[in-house]
């Protein structure tokens, strides 16, 4: 070696282990980081990441693995032995264990698709890290961090490669325990990855593939660790951190489900009352795949729009509200009907007032806000608003959650056109 010290080198061990590294001519930031055929393959890996996602949606990817585009993909990684072989192991269908579940079943392999499509349109550390978190809720079996050296050829400034040698190399250095197969303790090494990676960017890179070299070399016995370097603590912190995101992040979503099932099936109340009471229904064009009832909300309504709303000047308002009562013989719109579980009030109004205004020659019978008891202040107050100076000339009601869950049944089985309906609304103005 040729590695000259300075006063700073020497007492640094790791630096003078990084020093030694970039000049090892058998070591990994030679033989395969500055290799010329590492940067090529990074345009054929996502061309095919990018063809991997498109047979999986179109349905023509198969359930094997050998022979598909996801081989073809892995393949290319793993030939760059420097670092990467063996990459394809993980891929690689084993049928006594039934993993990685992505062959068998149809479900896991479309979340498969959507885990590299998100990260490939991915801009930034959080959504890719979203994107990784979102995956690893689905609990798909044997499909686990390995899939980061996927990741790496589409973000290489974001993700480091992962491989049973890095993370010894990582757990050596900085005495850290992070352990196979777990997203978030790869997520926590990662965070002690990118410190380090800072710490010596000098010696490294922007790309993690040069910090990843180096845990390579440590990890596979090339090199032995520098003496006294742990930080096991930082590391412990590093996954209580990842596993607080993780948290918050499944809360968040648990409640945006929650608050999404509520609104749908309010939905689906008013689109199975509306059929009852004989009216022809149309649902919000936005929400006609969401699942109701084993089936689709939009199920038994209109595909599309009576030709007299198809072609108003507010039609792709109208298009948008929750529900629509619609007389067959007239197509006029017997019943407007918005759900405001937790979205801003103003919106549904504004759409409310777009189908009024925009159908002067045939005005909708009547218009309701449909909203959770507690929310009838909120209601009340957006009404004040000068804005809407013209809801009280429409006659705008609320219908509040309790009521029409206490009151759709009779409705369904004893009611006619909208008399019942009109019984359980409540004046705002």
């Amino acid at each position: 070696m040729s590695t000259v010290l300075s006063p700073v080198t020497a007492s640094d061990p790791v630096r003078y282990l990084f020093a030694r590294w970039r000049e090892d001519r058998g070591g990994t930031y030679q033989t395969w980081f500055l290799w010329e055929e590492r940067l090529k393959n990074f345009r054929s890996i996502r061309r095919g990441i990018a063809a991997v996602v498109a047979e999986i949606e179109a349905g023509t990817f198969g359930n094997v693995y050998k022979g598909s585009s996801l081989e073809t993909v892995v393949r290319s990684i793993a030939e760059q032995r420097q670092i990467f072989k063996g990459a394809d192991h993980a891929f690689l269908w084993k049928p006594k264990l039934r993993i990685p579940d992505i062959y068998e079943n149809r479900e896991n392999q479309r979340l498969f698709a959507r885990f590299l499509h998100a990260c490939a349109c991915c801009t930034g550390e959080a959504q890719v890290i979203g994107a990784i978190q979102a995956l690893d809720r689905e609990a798909i079996k044997g499909l686990g961090p390995a899939a980061a050296n996927l990741l790496y050829f589409l973000h290489p400034t974001l993700v480091p490669p992962f491989n049973t040698a890095i993370v010894n190399g990582y757990n050596a250095l900085c005495g850290a325990k992070v352990k196979l197969g777990r997203w978030e303790e790869y997520l926590a090494m990662r965070r002690g990855i990118l410190a380090l990676n800072e710490k010596y960017r000098d010696l490294l890179s922007n790309d993690l593939g040069a910090v990843a070299g180096v845990l390579f070399d440590i990890g596979s016995g090339r090199y032995p660790p520098p003496p006294g370097e742990t930080a096991l603590a930082q590391w412990e912190a590093d996954l209580a951190k990842i596993r607080e995101e993780a948290d918050r992040a499944n809360k968040a979503l648990q409640a945006a489900q929650e608050q999404d099932r509520t609104h749908t099936e309010v939905q689906g109340w008013l689109r199975d009352l509306g059929r009852a009471l004989g009216f022809e229904v149309w649902v919000a064009s936005n929400d006609h795949n969401r699942a109701y009832a084993g089936g689709r909300l939009a199920d038994g309504c209109l595909d599309c729009l009576p030709a007299a709303l198809a072609n108003a000047s507010a039609a792709d308002a109208i298009r948008l509200i929750d529900v629509l009562w619609i007389e067959p013989a007239t197509a006029r719109v017997a019943g407007a009907f918005e759900v405001e579980h937790t979205t801003s009030i103003y919106s549904g109004i504004v759409r409310m007032l777009d189908l009024a205004l925009g159908l002067p020659a045939q005005p909708a019978h009547a218009l309701f806000l449909v909203a959770p008891d507690a929310r009838e202040g909120d209601v009340r107050n957006q009404l004040l608003r000068p804005a809407f100076s013209r809801v009280a000339d429409l006659n705008v009601r609320l219908i509040a959650y309790s009521e029409l869950q206490a009151h759709r049944e009779a409705i369904a089985r004893f009611g006619h056109g909208m008399k019942a309906i009109e019984a359980i609304a409540r004046r705002l103005t």
